[in-house]
């Protein structure tokens, strides 16, 4: 006797569209980086409403900061373990969570509080963007990715300083400075429903073999170590950099080489390290991140300084400060678009080339930093300086196997924020101790420092140049 089965096919699996994926992990990305500007505009109407000190006012500000760069490295690899969708969604939830929180706090101390929050969350949310590139994208579709993720980086920090301005000015029903928290909770909400539709989860043969627990000793050292680094950066220059300071970063430094060597030797144990050190050997990534550390210390220290150039300085309001911005974010995005638009042959001679055309720039605002045509072209080509630089992202990622995804993300957006701060610090320690009492003279002389870091930087990028020179069939 013939027994027949009904076999039912499986349900096809939903396909990927990856420009709509792209959008809601972008979406978050750019929401995480609104928070890092758009509070510094509202922090006097802060102040204001709380009766906060200054020392708490500080905190406001760098809760975020300190939380995010502390865990950038720890949230890329929990993606990794865990799945990057299901840890960006958690992400996002959390930013959206805090920054609704934030919006409703009744003091200054349980701002502080969710400022943390926000920030500890964006560091789950963002690492996973580029680790889902990396893994999703390749060849001119990922070096696609990739120029939206570096414009997205613009606009974030723009739209932040000009948003903020318009929020706070507007005083929407009397809530004074709450709305440049609440704009983030019908976004987050939104995105947390449509990244289920539109973000796949992560396949089994997209996580490496091995990876299924979290390297405990490794994070009781990146802890404290990022901490005693990012601790003096944010909080040292209003402080005064006392001997804490410099102390904390010492011993930060080395707590980071105990880190190195222990990732190295569970690695060579066969054990899953936090941060897989395996990525460096990847041609053009050191190269690559040296670059980005000396790009991102001259953005950082620029958009800082600039800024409170024009409102402290020039006396601009925070909304005419943060439209001035926006001729630099323009051509910034154009060029992270457009420069693959150029012959393939010269890609690699791109991000020296970006670098020389920042100096460039720099240069241009330290003979015109008061206003009038110069200073605007200036702007123009640093910004589009910077665009075309952030090519060496795909030239630093384009040898990283997909199972270092995650290693590559924390490693990279690690850097950009560590830019950032050794940027503010560093410069504006420099234009502070220039502009007492404010003179424009001030922001001149800075810019010359500014233009040095890129030079640098553009040196740096020679050796990613010869690493992805194009070779010969």
């Amino acid at each position: 006797m013939t027994i027949s089965h009904t076999v039912r096919p499986a349900a096809p699996a939903r396909a990927v569209r990856p420009w709509p994926m792209l959008a809601v992990l972008l979406a978050g990305q750019f929401m995480g980086l609104l928070d890092l500007y758009i509070v510094n505009v509202a922090i006097p109407r802060i102040g204001a409403d709380l009766g906060a000190s200054g020392a708490a006012l500080q905190l406001v500000v760098g809760g975020y900061i300190i939380a995010y760069a502390t865990l950038l490295i720890t949230g890329a690899r929990l993606g990794e373990l865990y799945g990057r969708r299901r840890m960006y969604v958690i992400g996002v939830s959390g930013f959206t969570a805090g920054s609704l929180l934030c919006g409703l706090a009744p003091d200054v101390g349980t701002l502080i509080a969710f400022r943390f929050v926000q920030g500890a969350a964006a560091a789950v949310m963002v690492p996973q963007i580029m680790s889902v590139i990396q893994t999703r994208f390749t060849g001119r579709a990922r070096a696609t990715a990739l120029s939206a993720y570096t414009a997205v980086l613009s606009a974030g920090s723009v739209v932040g300083l000009a948003l903020g301005g318009v929020l706070v000015g507007a005083d929407v029903a009397g809530t004074g400075w709450r709305p440049v928290f609440l704009v983030n909770v019908p976004v987050g909400v939104l995105l947390t429903l449509a990244v289920p539709r539109l973000v796949p989860s992560d396949a089994p043969s997209d996580r490496p073999r091995g990876s299924r627990r979290l390297d405990l000793r490794g994070l009781a050292l990146a802890l404290p170590a990022t901490l005693l680094v990012v601790l003096p950066l944010v909080l040292g220059r209003e402080a005064g950099w006392p001997a804490w300071t410099y102390a904390s970063i010492a011993a930060g430094v080395a707590l980071a080489a105990v880190f190195v060597v222990t990732q190295r030797r569970t690695a060579a144990r066969g054990g899953d390290p936090l941060l897989n050190l395996d990525v460096l050997r990847a041609t053009g990534m050191p190269s690559g991140l040296t670059t980005l550390m000396a790009l991102m210390v001259a953005y950082g220290g620029f958009l800082f300084t600039f800024a409170v150039h024009l409102q402290g300085v020039l006396g601009e309001s925070p909304l005419r400060a943060g439209l001035t911005f926006l001729p630099m974010a323009g051509a910034f995005g154009l060029g992270s678009f457009y420069w693959r638009g150029l012959p393939g042959r010269i890609h690699h001679l791109l991000p020296p080339a970006g670098l020389a055309l920042s100096v460039l720039g720099t240069a241009g605002l330290a003979v015109s930093a008061t206003g009038g045509p110069v200073m605007w072209a200036a702007l123009v080509v640093y910004g589009a300086g910077l665009g075309v630089s952030t090519s060496l992202l795909t030239h630093a990622l384009v040898h990283v196997p997909p199972a270092r995804a995650a290693d590559a993300s924390g490693l990279l957006t690690t850097t950009m924020q560590f830019g950032q701060l050794s940027g503010v610090a560093v410069f504006g320690a420099v234009f502070l101790a220039l502009a007492d009492p404010p003179r424009p003279e001030a922001m001149g002389t800075t810019a010359w420092w500014l233009a040095l870091a890129a030079a640098l930087g553009a040196a740096s990028a020679v050796a990613l140049a010869r690493a992805a020179r194009p070779r010969p069939a």
